[in-house]
């Protein structure tokens, strides 16, 4: 009886478990497929790009200088004692242009800073609803060239910062003209929209580095101006490189979200440049000796996260 218990059990053992162990070596042997930005052959940003900006609210002179010096840097090498310098802003713009080339765009992207105009009666309040974003961005941009930037001071507060992003970028299908938002999250929101420069809100509580032009809520604005300067030029009408749906897309560097160096995981930035004088952490280098921090970007020809450093 023992035994025909015992083959009993072997007969349900073998046709029950062992077809969940042959589950367990496919599950194993299974690798995601590597990850891809497909170009749906919508109009890309090109040629000469004049960029507009509005000053929302207060800034101080030494932050405009830090953001304005950035668009500077794209299509100047760094230079110390007349001598180039890297890595820098320009040759991170680079990798975003290998998008316009890869789709058949000879002419590239050239970057000048054009009308800036300040408003910091913030006309229209302090606590702004999606809407008019483009309201405002039309006010310093009536004809609709170009790209236009609306920047908002830290004491403005745009419907849906911190809950559902730091900034955003934006078109209008009508005249073709295409803007970005990026707001100063220092007293709102910097565990969200200043990381790594501050701790964040969840996750492991590092301490934060130290910004690289010793304004922790300016500098954040960088990160997020570059990150979003990057998905406009290459998807700006939403028929451009992205991933997945077109309405939540992955773009070229919203795909690598958290990566500044090599070695990056999430709450970790990665390996950096530091300053010796300042402790500050960075990944480029720009114009008028700056330093800053740009996110990773999805590099079209490895289909892997490309950092600077």
């Amino acid at each position: 009886m023992a035994s025909f218990l015992a083959l009993i059990l072997f007969i349900l053992s073998t046709y029950y478990f062992e077809p969940s162990l042959g589950v367990r070596k496919l599950t194993s042997l299974y690798e995601p497929q590597p990850m891809s930005l497909k170009y749906h052959h919508g109009p890309l940003l090109q040629g000469q790009l004049p960029v507009h900006i509005l000053w929302y609210g207060k800034f101080s002179s030494s932050q405009k200088s830090i953001i304005s010096d950035f668009f500077l840097s794209l299509d100047r090498p760094a230079r110390k004692h007349d001598q180039i310098v890297g890595p820098s802003v320009s040759q991170w713009w680079q990798t975003v242009l290998t998008y316009m080339k890869n789709a058949g765009n000879k002419n590239g992207i050239h970057v000048v800073l054009s009308k800036q105009q300040v408003d910091e009666d913030c006309s229209l309040g302090k606590l702004l609803k999606r809407t008019q974003l483009a309201e405002l961005a039309h006010r310093v941009n009536s004809k609709h060239s170009g790209l236009t930037l609306v920047l908002t001071a830290d004491d403005v507060a745009v419907e849906g910062f911190c809950m559902s992003g730091c900034g955003s970028h934006g078109s209008d299908p009508k005249t073709r003209s295409t803007f970005i938002w990026v707001g100063n999250s220092v007293s709102l929101c910097p565990g969200q929209c200043a990381w790594p420069f501050h701790q964040p809100i969840y996750g492991p509580q590092s301490a934060p580095l130290v910004a690289p032009n010793a304004d922790v809520g300016v500098d954040g604005m960088v990160v997020n101006i570059a990150k979003l300067l990057a998905n406009t030029v290459t998807n700006p009408f939403g028929n451009g490189y992205y991933q997945g749906e077109a309405g939540a897309p992955l773009e070229a560097a919203s795909a690598c979200t958290g990566m500044y160096g090599k070695g990056a995981y999430p709450g970790y930035a990665g390996e950096l440049l530091i300053d010796s004088s300042s402790g500050a952490s960075y990944n480029a280098n720009g114009v008028n000796g700056r330093k800053y921090l740009l996110p990773a970007l999805f590099d079209p020809s490895t289909s892997k996260c490309w950092t600077i450093v």
